[in-house]
Order: structure tokens, then C-alpha cells, then sequence
């Protein structure tokens, strides 16, 4: 799947919304948390600090967020998310499995979004690809994604992925996530999360 893929890094990116997918009403996106390991300590066992993830900026302002787009019909789940990352941030790699699905209502667009995550073991970085121009793409420690991600429903999926790790339980802090977003001030620019799944 890589070669149809990286073929993509040439195309503009897709555009419109005549084969966008729909569930109940709800715009079906699909994204993922680019990650890649950097060796930190000398142990065997993977600990959250040896992680880094991929953040990119929207393109209208330097908001951070992790790759994201529509699913369209012509395409599986696990390709879309692929070929989304690939326009959006860059990279190509191996996908992992579904962090969840959230709903979510879009600031920007005023209409409800069901959000799946997954998440992408970066195999290669490109130095072209079909958003570069608009976005910004940074990596960071998990604590730094934490902090600037702007989406809460994103910032719940990187804890899940976080979680896949089998980390002590204070890294996995969904709880806490949620009494955080839930006490975020009402006229912040942030897209109003409903659940997850």
C-alpha cells in the first residue's frame, strides 16, 4: 500500500465534499497520531519519554492539531487515514490499530463531525507533499502534544494512544482529560466535544 500512497505526496490534495462519507447526518474524518520512537534510555522496555509525536498546524492560523481529514467513499478507513496524514503532515507509515470514534461539533463549521483516530508508526518523512505550503508540521513529546493540541477530542485520543503502551496509570489520565476540558472556558476557539467510543 505504500507505493499508491506515496504517489499521492505529487497530487494536490482532495477537495469538495461530493464523495465525502456520512453516518446519521454526522461528516465522517478520519485522522491519525503520527509517532515515532527515539531511543532515550538503555532499557528494552518502552517508556512514554522514548515517544515523539507529529503535530501540524491548521491551515489558517498556527493552531496545532494531529492530521485529519475527511473518508471518503472510494476508500477504506485505514487508507483514508493514511492518505489524510500524507496530505496534511507529510508522512507515510504503518497504521495501527483504531484509538476510537468521538463526536464532535466544529467551531468553524457549525455542523457535528463522528471523529476515528489511529494511530501511524512514521516509516518516512517527505520533503514534499501537497499541503506543505499551508501547514507547519512539528514533533514534540507527548507532555508538548498535550499542552498545544487544540482539539480536546484529539487530546483524548493521544491519551488512548498513550495507553496502548501499557504506561502506569497517571499517563493515562482520560479522567483528568475530561475534568480539564470540561472546565475550559466556553469562549475558547476549540470544537465542542460531546463522547467518545
Amino acid at each position: 500500500m505504500t507505493m499508491p500512497i506515496k504517489q499521492l505526496a505529487s497530487s494536490p490534495s482532495r477537495s469538495g465534499r461530493h464523495m465525502q462519507r456520512y453516518n446519521q447526518g454526522f461528516r465522517q474524518v478520519v485522522g491519525c497520531i503520527p509517532y515515532r520512537i527515539r531511543k532515550t534510555n538503555k532499557s528494552s522496555t518502552l517508556i512514554v519519554e522514548d515517544l515523539e509525536v507529529l503535530l501540524i498546524s491548521s491551515q489558517k492560523s498556527s493552531k496545532m492539531m494531529f492530521p485529519k481529514g475527511g473518508w471518503e467513499l472510494d476508500e477504506d478507513i485505514e487508507l483514508a487515514a493514511l492518505r489524510e496524514t500524507l496530505e496534511e503532515a507529510g508522512v507515510i507509515g504503518s497504521v495501527g490499530e483504531k484509538l476510537g470514534e468521538w463526536i464532535f461539533k466544529s467551531k468553524s463549521q457549525e455542523k457535528f463531525h463522528e471523529g476515528s483516530m489511529f494511530s501511524l508508526l512514521v516509516t518516512e518523512e517527505l520533503d514534499v507533499w501537497p499541503e506543505k505550503d499551508v501547514r507547519q508540521r512539528v514533533w514534540m513529546t507527548v507532555d508538548e502534544a498535550r499542552e498545544v493540541c487544540v482539539h480536546a477530542w484529539m487530546k483524548e485520543a493521544l491519551e488512548a494512544f498513550i495507553c496502548q503502551f501499557d504506561e502506569p496509570l497517571e499517563l493515562c489520565r482520560t479522567e483528568e482529560l475530561r475534568l480539564s476540558i470540561s472546565a475550559q472556558s466556553s469562549d475558547e476557539d476549540v470544537d465542542s466535544y460531546l463522547f467518545s467510543s
